[in-house]
Formats: structure tokens, C-alpha cells, sequence
């Protein structure tokens, strides 16, 4: 598995690029920014775009979703408790992809498998930074988007909710295994070692 990540915007949102050795398509992973610098990132490793993973629906992880799904055609996931959202002026701001029609939007469900850049992600559902929030397991990687940072979780004050965001992370903590873990912001990390040193995870 190759793993290329492109920190985009202000807020440096980690956008991932993801494929199988082999592979001609990659999946790609909260494209929060600059869309042309994500179409370029890809046409220079010869690749094409099969499908955008979300994590979550917040505006810093899909900003770039519309412009590169208009202009590959490729397949959107995310979860529908972030796309499905009463209208308001909050709600516009912080979740731009709520009830959007640009597009089929096909949406992904705990446990469920898809299939992208000639891999195989499996969703869990870890909600808390917002409703639907999810993480990507694949092989022995785990796309964490705000549910986990390295030392620290993401926040809860724009539509989460701080018990269930602990929830999630002790879900995460009692996974088999260890898996290196790519956040939506910050240096990756692994598992082992947020239950380690993570006071979220105590």
C-alpha cells in the first residue's frame, strides 16, 4: 500500500492519496483544499481517481470534493448523518456537502468494505466530532480524520458531542492489534501508542 499526503489550506487538513503497488487508480481522503494541487499530486504519479473517502463532512476535509469529483467523475463516500442536515446558516457553513445533488453520493456504513486505488476499506463508525464522523481501516493503516490525533482527539464544540467522542476512541483502543494511524491534522502516529500516552484513550 502507498500512502502519499498532501497537508492542504490553513488549516493544513491532512488530504491522503492511497493505492495498491500495481494499481493505476488511488483512493483519495478528505481533499479539504486545493484541488488543483490534489489533480496534480495524482496525474503526476500516473494515476486516476476512483473514489473520495470522507471522514467526516466539515468544510476544512471536503472543500476540494466538488471541483475534483466534477472533473474525474469518480465515486463519493461519506457518512449520511453528515450529509443529511437541517438547513441553517451554521449548518451551510460548517457541512458545504449537506444535501448536496452535484453528484450521487453513496454512503458508507459500519463495517461496510469499499473498494478503491486496489484496496479494501473498512468503515467504522466513531462518531463525536460530528455525528458522522467514521475512520478507514486498511491493511494494517487507519485513516482517523478528528477522532484521534497524535496525543489528543478532535473537538466537540461544532455539532459533537464529548461523550461520545470518548466512546469512539475507546472503541478504536480495543481494536486487535496495532495499525499506523494517519489523522486529519498533525503527524501520523500508531495505535500502540496512543493507548500508551493519549489521556483520551486512558
Amino acid at each position: 500500500m502507498n500512502i502519499k499526503t498532501l497537508p492542504l489550506g490553513d488549516y493544513q487538513t491532512n488530504c491522503y492519496l492511497v493505492w495498491a503497488d500495481g494499481s493505476s487508480c488511488c483512493a483519495v481522503i478528505d481533499p479539504g483544499y486545493e484541488a488543483s494541487r490534489v489533480l496534480s499530486a495524482v496525474k503526476k504519479l500516473g494515476l486516476t481517481i476512483d473514489a473520495v473517502l470522507l471522514t467526516h463532512g466539515h468544510f476544512d476535509h471536503v472543500g476540494a470534493v466538488e471541483e475534483i469529483v466534477e472533473q474525474t467523475g469518480c465515486r463519493l463516500w461519506m457518512s449520511r448523518s453528515d450529509w443529511s442536515k437541517p438547513n441553517s446558516p451554521m449548518n451551510n457553513y460548517l457541512y458545504p456537502l449537506a444535501n448536496c445533488d452535484f453528484c450521487e453520493v453513496r454512503f458508507c456504513e459500519d463495517q461496510e468494505e469499499i473498494s478503491a486505488g486496489g484496496l479494501t476499506f473498512t468503515v467504522l463508525e466513531t462518531p463525536g466530532h460530528t455525528a458522522g464522523s467514521v475512520c478507514f481501516l486498511c491493511d494494517d493503516a487507519m485513516f482517523s480524520g478528528d477522532t484521534l490525533f497524535a496525543g489528543s482527539c478532535g473537538r466537540t464544540d461544532l455539532g459533537g458531542d464529548w461523550d461520545t467522542i470518548i466512546r469512539s476512541l475507546n472503541r478504536l483502543k480495543e481494536l486487535e492489534g496495532d495499525f499506523r494511524v494517519f489523522p486529519g491534522h498533525g503527524l501520523a502516529t500508531t495505535l500502540e501508542r496512543e493507548r500508551s500516552y493519549n489521556p483520551y484513550m486512558g
